[in-house]
Order: C-alpha cells, then structure tokens, then sequence
C-alpha cells in the first residue's frame, strides 16, 4: 500500500447498508429483453431500465425521497410508477417511456389515493385501484379507444378495503380481491367483466363464519385461458389452485408440502413455479401440470425473496442467508444481475430454537456475536406486519447490532405468517398482548440457557415490531432494559383515526370495531395505556409524513413521558413509513444503537 492510499475504514456494518443492491428484475411479457430493477446504487432507492439485449441501464426516476414501486406495460414501452409526496403514500401513477423521456400522468383524470392496485392490458387498458377517506376502495378502467378527454369509468366501489388482482391476458375479465364480509384479513375473489358486470364469486368466509382468506396470483398469460391461479387456506395454510370463473371448475395441485406454498404460471401456462416457505427458509419447485408432477428447482439453503420464469425455461430467484448476502442467480448458472461497486461484507449465521409458549411451540431465529463471551447484551428484534416473519435471510439491521457485540433474537410470535392459518390469526381481540406472551417465553429460555443477561435486555422493532416494543415496556416493565421503538402505533386510538383507509379496515377486524364500539379492546391493546408504568429509557423515531403510524399518535405518547419526567430521546425525520435514503438509515441505526449502548449497565465481572 503506497503512503498516500490510505485504508477503507468504514465499518462493516455501514458498508451493509451502503454496498449497492438490486431488486429481482421484472420484465415485460410482450418484450421479455426490457426489465425494471430497484436499487441503492446512487443512495436512494428508486427505479431503473434495464435492456438485456444491448446491456444498457439507465435510472428512471430521481426524487429526494425515493421511489419502490413501478412496472413494465406488457409491450416494454412504458414504465409506470406510483408518485406520492415525501412517503405518504398517496398519490397518483406517472409513466416514462422505457428509453426515457419526461414523466406524464399515466391516467389523466384521476384522483390522488392511496394505491388499491394496478392491472395493465396488452392493448392498452388500464384498471387502477385506489382508496381514500371519502369512498373507501374503487377501481377504474382507462380504455385505449375512449374519447380524447375521457374520464376512467368507476366500476367498483365499496367502503371496505379492496383492490386490483388481476387482468386476463385477453384484457376481458377482471379479478378484485374484496373484504365487503367486513374482515380485512380474509379477502373473497370476485371476477367481472370491464363494464362491471359480475361474472362469479370465490368467497371461503361463509359470511365471516370460516375466517379464511384468497389471493389473486395471476391470470394464466396466454389467450383464450380464463384460468386463475389463486392461494387459499381451506386446509389451514397457503396453497395455490385454479380455478375457472367461467365454468366453476377447480383444480388443486398435488404438491404435499408443509407449510406456505406460493406459485405464478410459467409463461406458457404449462406448469407453475412453486415457492414455497417452511420454518423460516424456502425453496422452489417446478410442477408440471399434464403431468401432475413437481420437480425440485435447484436453489442453496436460506430465503428466496422473489422467483419468475423466464420464456427460454430458466428461473431467476433472489437469494440470501442471515450470513450471505443476496445474489441475483439463474437456473441456467449465472448471475443475471450484479449491483456495481462493493459487495457488503458478510455476517453470522442463525440457529433455530423452539419454545414452548402459551399458545404453542415458538420459532426463534438466534445469532450469537463473534466477540464476548454469553450471556451477550441482547437485542429482542421484533418483525413488523404483524403477518409477517423473520426468515434465514440477510439483514443489514440486526447485522450491525452483531458486530456491536449484541446476540439477537428475532421471534416469530403469534400472528406471523408461515407457520398456519391458526398461529397468524390468533391474535386477534388480545392483540399486542398475544404476540408479548410469545415474545416472554423465548426472553426467559435464553436467560435461563446462559444466552442473555437478563440486565441487558434490548427490546426493539420497526412498524408493528415498534407498536410491540413500547406496549412491552409498559406491560413487562421490568423485563426489558432499554426500548428502541421504529415508525410505532404509540397511541391506538389515534392512530386508527389518522391512519390510510386499508390499515383502518384492518384494525377494525384485528380488534372486532371500531375505537368506539370496542373501547375496552382498544385500551387494553394500546402502549399509551400503560405509558406510566413504562421504567425502562426509551427511543423512539418517526417519519413525519408516515400514513401508516402516523406522527400526532407518537407526539402524544411522547408528551405522557415527558411529563412524568421519563427517560427517552425522539428523532423525527422528514419521510413516510421509513426511508429509502441509505444515509438516512445508517443515521437512524447509528442512533439507535448509541441510545442502547449509553443506557444499557456494564458486564458483571
């Protein structure tokens, strides 16, 4: 090394968060040779043309704050993404040709709303969802031959949340998922013509009876093929059939695998890609269907964040571990896509632990730092959704609290998905309360395992992970030693009057009404009331435009504390639910771990 080089020393987790990313590329199904990717490459995550046949990317969008959703029209020729106002999430489409050029409004017309869907046609017909405070969810069709000046026709609307699923590759039938039964977690299939005609119903709910949901997961993409492949959970978790609205028929592959099973059509409609998700890992699978018969697809060990199948007959996945981070691979054997500049170092591997909690075996991802000796200072990351769930996938979060000398501990609680319909919608009426229980009995196997020193106890999470974080410290105040809360409901009630219209629905069937029809729930399940009895120090941050934990909630929970005199330290930044600013996020993490460190006791000698 000469004198006047002088060594990299940014530390690793910060090169995590900075070495650039790419998305798993989408490509257009009339052009197969132009794809959208998202990535990090300049700082901020926004959109990008990618042209297989010559090579050439080019970044799409540049705004301040980022952009994360967009996509291809069948033909190639546009890109469309969805433009709202500092991550507030509400807005209205905007498109630029695939070459580039000046952005437009894709349809003209319409109002800003929150996104409730997009389906685009191959002759150009456009279907939007969209939500608002006023109507709740409606959709509307943009037809190519209507008259200059037109206005999209509305042809749904409903109070409760729906939105787009799907347009058949024919451009003449149209599924919706809707919950119009009233519970938001289980959405019913309804198929109907452009001019809104119905043309047949798929509703496993019985009313609200049954409690069980459907997915839209595509048309098959060839003409003169009704066929739609959907995901229900008639036998307790996520499967894919088909099912013809024309004629009724229903058809159900012979997979016979434990846990979720995901899929989308080969682009022939000759077979399915199968992902499927079992106790926090996935794997594909191809199932050809004349023949009824799968085949194992070729992936290594760890998560498949996203999969499609190409027309030559190769598959394309995006793969990570908690240790290795993720690659862009193909079945043929390359990597289809390599994000320029450094790759982020690599991290520690987790182990599995299952406890026995109140409600049933509980799934713990756990990895121990590579420096000190146990029992570690301990970080209890807690996912958001709630129906979502830590997976053997690489994170640049729980990464940094490692090469801090922290283990952490992510639990997959009640109320997270991949493990059953029954563990996903347990939570319901007691919710927080459930998911803490979980959370406690993996808290007391690693103390009693020598893992964690119970003085040293981080209880962190971003979105419902943060809504979890400040109810735990208010309801187990001498569990945890110092809380870090992310984008948190802080103050239920509030937060349900403020927040975007699907999340209201959602709350409504989570806690069985309203704040006003279910007052007792709502206080039970809400941090704010128990922000008295919160002992431990607290940070909490929040995006000031965030539609989903919406900033006045937070004021309000933060002035209880203060008032009282408690420890806690707040950082507000200018954003929506999250940033998709790279800076930004080291800023925060960087904070969040000093706010821990200051506050947290030395070792016992």
């Amino acid at each position: 090394m000469t004198d006047d080089v002088k060594p990299d020393e940014t530390p690793d987790w910060e090169k995590r968060f900075r070495a650039p990313r790419v998305s798993l590329p989408q490509w257009a199904h009339e052009a197969p040779a132009r794809s959208l990717f998202v990535s990090n490459a300049t700082g901020t995550f926004e959109l990008y043309a990618w042209d297989r046949d010559s090579g050439k990317q080019r970044q799409a969008t540049d705004r301040p704050n980022g952009t994360a959703h967009g996509t291809l029209t069948p033909d190639g020729a546009w890109i469309w993404w969805f433009a709202d106002t500092d991550g507030d999430e509400f807005g209205v489409w905007q498109r630029q040709p695939f070459g580039g050029g000046p952005d437009e409004p894709a349809v003209p017309g319409l109002d800003p709303g929150y996104s409730a869907g997009l389906a685009l046609g191959r002759d150009g017909t456009v279907v939007v969802g969209r939500m608002t405070e006023e109507v709740g969810t409606t959709i509307h069709v943009a037809r190519p031959d209507a008259p200059e000046g037109a206005e999209p026709v509305e042809i749904y609307q409903h109070r409760q949340s729906g939105g787009v699923g799907d347009l058949s590759h024919d451009g003449t039938l149209l599924a919706i998922e809707h919950t119009e039964h009233g519970d938001a977690m289980h959405s019913a299939i309804r198929v109907v013509r452009l001019d809104g005609t119905r043309v047949a119903e798929l509703d496993d709910t019985e009313g609200g009876t049954r409690e069980l949901g459907l997915t839209v997961l595509g048309f098959a993409p060839v003409d003169g093929d009704p066929r739609l492949l959907i995901g229900h959970q008639r036998r307790g978790r996520w499967e894919p059939a088909i099912w013809n609205p024309l004629t009724g028929e229903f058809t159900e592959p012979e997979l016979d695998l434990p846990g979720d099973v995901d899929a989308q059509w080969y682009p022939d409609a000759s077979a399915l890609l199968v992902e499927h998700s079992h106790q926090a890992r996935s794997e594909l699978w191809a199932y050809d269907l004349a023949r009824a018969a799968k085949r194992r697809v070729d992936t290594p060990a760890g998560t498949i964040s996203g999969a499609t199948a190409r027309p030559d007959g190769s598959t394309e996945y995006l793969w990570s571990s908690a240790a290795e981070p993720p690659r862009i691979r193909s079945t043929s054997g390359v990597t289809v896509l390599e994000p320029p500049g450094m790759r982020p170092p690599a991290s520690l591997p987790v182990t599995d632990a299952w406890v026995e909690g109140p409600g049933g075996t509980v799934h713990a991802l756990i990895q121990r730092p590579a420096t000190g000796e146990a029992p570690y200072p301990t970080v209890f990351d807690i996912h958001g959704g709630p129906t979502w769930h830590d997976s053997d996938s690489f994170a640049a979060g729980p990464a940094a609290w490692l090469d801090h000398g922290f283990a952490v501990v992510r639990v997959n609680y009640r109320g997270s998905t991949g493990y059953g319909r029954e563990w996903t919608d347990a939570l319901r009426h007691r919710v927080g309360l459930i998911e803490l229980e979980d959370i406690a009995a993996v808290r007391e196997w690693c103390v009693a395992e020598g893992l964690a020193d119970p003085e040293r106890l981080v209880l962190t999470g971003g979105s419902w992970g943060g809504y979890l974080t400040l109810l735990g410290l208010g309801t187990q105040p001498e569990a945890w030693t110092v809380g870090v809360a992310a984008v948190p409901v802080a103050d239920y009630v509030t937060a349900y009057h403020d927040e975007m219209e699907a999340l209201k629905a959602m709350d409504r069937t989570l806690l069985g009404g309203t704040p006003e029809e279910q007052p007792e729930r709502w206080a039970t399940s809400s941090p704010i009331t128990y922000v008295d009895d919160v002992r431990a120090p607290v940070y909490i941050s929040a995006g000031v435009n965030d539609p989903r934990c919406p900033i006045q909630q937070i004021e309000n929970y933060v002035e209880r504390l203060a008032a009282r005199g408690a420890t806690h330290e707040v950082y507000r930044y200018d954003a929506g639910h999250g940033s998709l600013v790279v800076e930004e996020r080291i800023k925060q993490v960087a904070q969040e771990i000093r706010y821990a460190r200051e506050h947290l006791p030395a070792a016992r000698g």
